[in-house]
């Protein structure tokens, strides 16, 4: 598995190991048709500390029809008694308006990305040089998307919510056949909110073994747990949607992070990567000075020279000044090469 490398206007960010979580905004219907809100939740971003801010591209015709029998009805959940074609005419954002978020948010230090929902859209975020892509969890199916994407060799995002581990190595393979060699592949629940029970979040871990990529989480459940919780799990990558206000609402308002949530988000991430740290072998920095107070072999009688070490006249004890314990049994039996007060840490020259 290797790192990512993204390369935008407003600079290169790596994902992968010994790199910092890539912390990504959603936007996705949450401006409610708003340029000006659009603008606003990138502007929330970027003061809360996120990498990169997402879109969404696709208009009602290119994801889906305009027919309301039964197959196209919504039923049940957030969206439910409309049918798909009216959900994605409220949800979508105007091709017109990608330009200017992208200037606004690469302005901002962000990355700027799209999720493209067929060809036309994949020719038009090309069009526009985005960095990267992002395959969301109900097209993990599509193969000609997937291809079009691949054949454009940038890095992919894509979320596997529902997927069977046999349709994301196909994904995957899809993908890297077509030219894409740097994928990171998020777990995702497609449940809108996702409860705490649902999460699987042990999910994340076999993404980076089975599929050789690197591992994050998309996260539509409430709060931040299953977020700091993957991140201790291996996440390179994080994924939460943003709205200026829930009360506002909107398609995917309530499980939106509003600006102030989100903040807090970056910073419970970076705590939560800063505790992993590294794997140790001896003392952390800040245990060094304690070294001195573990136990190791004192005098606790006085000894003449030339009299026995018993476990009468030395013992294991603090502070560490003297040899270390392991050495107790080896010492027993051989003799002092000089007269040994009570209190001597014991040392190699005192052994005969």
């Amino acid at each position: 598995m290797g790192n990512i490398e993204i390369r935008s206007k407003s600079g290169v960010k790596k994902i992968g190991a010994y790199e910092p979580v890539f912390i990504v905004a959603e936007m996705s219907g949450n401006h409610n048709q708003s340029l000006d809100k659009a603008l606003a939740i990138i502007d929330a971003a970027a003061e809360a500390g996120a990498d990169a801010i997402k879109i969404q591209t696709y208009t009602a015709d290119t994801i889906t029809i305009d027919c309301d029998n039964e197959y196209f009805q919504m039923k049940g959940g957030e969206w439910g008694g409309q049918t798909l074609y009216q959900l994605y005419e409220k949800a979508y954002t105007p091709w017109d308006w990608e330009p200017k978020l992208q200037e606004h948010a690469e302005k901002r230090g962000l990355v700027f990305f799209s999720s493209p929902f067929d060809g036309t859209a994949v020719d038009f975020l090309e069009k526009m040089n985005v960095p990267l892509y992002k395959i969301a969890s109900f097209e993990v199916v599509d193969i000609p998307l997937l291809k079009k994407v691949g054949a454009t060799r940038k890095p992919v995002i894509m979320s596997r919510g529902m997927a069977t581990w046999e349709e994301l190595k196909l994904a995957v393979e899809t993908l890297r056949k077509a030219g894409a060699k740097n994928i990171a592949v998020l777990h995702c629940i497609s449940s809108y909110p996702a409860k705490p029970e649902e999460m699987n979040l042990l999910t994340i871990p076999d993404i980076e073994k089975k599929l050789g990529v690197v591992a994050g989480l998309s996260d539509h459940s409430l709060g931040y747990l299953a977020t700091v919780e993957a991140v201790a799990l291996g996440a390179k990558v994080i994924e939460k949607h943003l709205t200026i206000s829930r009360a506002e609402g909107g398609p995917d308002a309530t499980f939106s992070l509003e600006p102030d949530e989100f903040k807090e988000l970056v910073e419970k991430i970076r705590q939560a990567e800063s505790a992993l740290g590294q794997s140790l072998d001896g003392p952390g920095l800040a245990e060094e000075g304690f070294v001195k107070y573990r136990k190791s072999l004192f005098v606790v009688k006085d000894i003449k020279a030339g009299e026995k070490f018993t476990p009468e006249n030395i013992r294991s004890i603090r502070p560490g000044m003297g040899l270390a314990p392991k050495h107790y049994e080896e010492i027993l039996g051989k003799i002092a090469a000089k007269d040994l007060e009570r209190g001597t840490p014991l040392a190699w020259d005192l052994i005969k």
